[in-house]
């Protein structure tokens, strides 16, 4: 069995009576990209400060192979830290600020000189050395805060939220850039985010929180083809969901009857079910198709609105249930009918997903 590189072993923290994580326990393998997904507020940011030393945990161990990391004071602990706030020193020049850990390890001048010409080489930014931070682009300052907190090769990287003040179009080469530095340093990462696809984009695995405890862990495919609960399919990428009433599973594919009185059969599910109990039918947008294939089921709808986006076309429609669904057409589309009009789409019940209601 491999070792973990790094351990979280059920780390809880309370801020009074509330309970930021409950009991979140992960092994992580050296070199691996591992964020922690959720919404605002579910305690991924305060499971990463406990690594990070900014904060004790009310119970639980973190270990780094294997010895325990909550007697070592945060600045002792040689753990790499980028904020979303870059920290720069703006009097020091982009050179100096990549220094600055290396000149507090005391290392010589020789070693911090070549250090300092590797990191900038790294997230290239040769040419920007004598600069200071305030004539640099937001991008340039989070890759100056890279840097530096990769000069003095640190076992782990921490980044929380790094990319949330950039514009889209920077966050996007931001990404390619972190990935890149990731693939040639084989550094562990950390990576704290609330945005679905950046996590999908950057990681190895993806760790979802919700409410202080991981919902599911695994890797994007793993989250999005094979999600664990209806939290999950809603949080990772985009969902329709359905009413539906369950009437009978076998090896795993369930029969249901939704609001239409229509019959779907084939529904993958992993949790047991009662006879008539309510239920939810999730299918992705993609799912759905305008003209029938092998084995679809079929929903009687009626077109709402129809938007271009240059490389898909999203479609709004509503079941015969009031439900408005998000449809994603393939190439296989046909021109959505007017505002007026009725018509049937359907989906493969094989890749839907049954949740209790």
């Amino acid at each position: 069995m491999t070792r973990s590189f790094l351990s979280i072993r059920a780390v809880r923290k309370t801020f009074g009576a509330f309970v930021a994580v409950h009991d979140v326990t992960i092994d992580v393998p050296k070199g691996e990209f591992l964020t922690f997904l959720g919404p605002s507020g579910s305690g991924k940011s305060t499971t990463l400060y406990a690594i990070a030393g900014f904060q004790d945990p009310s119970s639980g161990d973190v270990l780094l192979e294997d010895r325990s990391l909550l007697s070592v004071p945060s600045h002792k602990r040689n753990i790499g830290m980028v904020f979303q706030r870059y920290t720069l020193f703006p009097h020091l020049s982009v050179a100096e600020n990549v220094a600055f850990p290396l000149r507090v390890r005391r290392r010589p001048d020789a070693e911090v000189k070549r250090k300092v010409a590797d990191m900038l080489a790294l997230v290239r930014l040769e040419n920007f050395a004598d600069r200071h931070p305030g004539a640099l682009s937001g991008g340039q300052q989070q890759r100056v805060a890279l840097a530096r907190a990769l000069a003095y090769d640190p076992p782990i990287l921490l980044m929380d939220e790094p990319l949330s003040a950039l514009d889209k179009k920077l966050r996007q080469e931001i990404q390619a850039e972190i990935r890149r530095i990731h693939r040639e340093t084989g550094v562990t990462i950390l990576y704290v985010t609330h945005d679905q696809e950046e996590a999908l984009h950057l990681s190895d695995r993806i760790a979802l929180f919700r409410e202080g405890r991981i919902e599911q862990i695994g890797t994007g495919e793993d989250l999005y083809l094979r999600p664990a609960s209806e939290f999950v399919a809603g949080f990772i990428g985009n969902s329709n969901f359905l009413a539906a009433e369950h009437l009978e599973t076998a090896g795993g594919a369930a029969t249901i009857r939704l609001a239409d009185g229509s019959i779907v059969k084939g529904v993958k599910t992993t949790q047991a079910f009662d006879r008539g109990q309510k239920a939810r039918l999730m299918v992705r947008p993609e799912a759905f198709r305008l003209t029938p294939g092998p084995a679809s089921a079929e929903l009687a709808v009626e077109f709402i609105d129809a938007a271009f986006f240059g490389d898909r076309r999203r479609v709004v429609m509503r079941t015969a249930g009031g439900e408005e669904l998000d449809v994603r057409p393939t190439s296989d589309a046909a021109e959505p009918h007017g505002p007026d009009s009725g018509r049937r789409i359907f989906f493969d019940p094989a890749v839907a997903f049954l949740f209790p209601a």
